[in-house]
């Protein structure tokens, strides 16, 4: 028997991005066009507007970009849309590769089950309009958690705080113990 799991990303608990969307922009920049990209796929082309508008309305930002007539038209990622296509591959890769790695769970003393706490160190807080991603140092390794802005303050996360990472079996949540006074 084997683990498995499934990756995207998220802001406020709404999907923004998994494997599937993922797989669409690499195609459109591949192909330079959303109707090849789409032909590639198999998927309809009113369907890939629709999943690259949620995704644009869901980030607040343009994920592709499109040029119409002369040489060079075409449907193109923006910045924006590289960097979700990063973003999401760096973890995947991660999870992937913990999940692999049996002696990974061993040194870290955990048993897998659907929720683990494990103690934290906050090593680094990078805030981008709603969404902050918060680097976590679990001895031997580190761990992004993407999390909203609004957390991050609310929990008064900052570099060098002594946290929890909350593993469910759908996220990466962040804990701290708060000082009652």
């Amino acid at each position: 028997m084997e683990a498995k799991t499934k990756v995207w990303l998220a802001e406020d608990g709404k999907p923004i991005i998994g494997g599937g969307k993922v797989e669409l922009l690499k195609a459109i920049d591949e192909e330079k066009s959303l109707r090849k990209a789409c032909m590639k796929m198999d998927i309809s082309y009113k369907h890939a507007w629709n999943v690259l508008n949620k995704i644009s309305e869901r980030l607040g930002k343009d994920v592709v970009t499109t040029i119409r007539g002369g040489k060079n038209q075409g449907t193109f990622l923006t910045d924006e849309g590289r960097r979700l296509i990063k973003e999401y591959e760096m973890n995947r890769k991660f999870i992937n590769n913990t999940m692999e790695d049996e002696g990974s769970w061993e040194k870290l003393c955990l048993a897998i089950s659907a929720r683990n706490k494990i103690p934290a160190k906050v090593i680094g807080v990078e805030k981008d309009g709603l969404v902050a991603k918060v680097k976590l140092e679990i001895d031997p390794s580190a761990l992004t958690s993407i999390i909203t802005s609004e957390a991050v303050e609310r929990l008064e996360i900052k570099e060098g705080d002594k946290v929890f990472a909350i593993i469910k079996s759908t996220e990466v949540l962040i804990g701290k113990e708060q000082k009652h006074e």
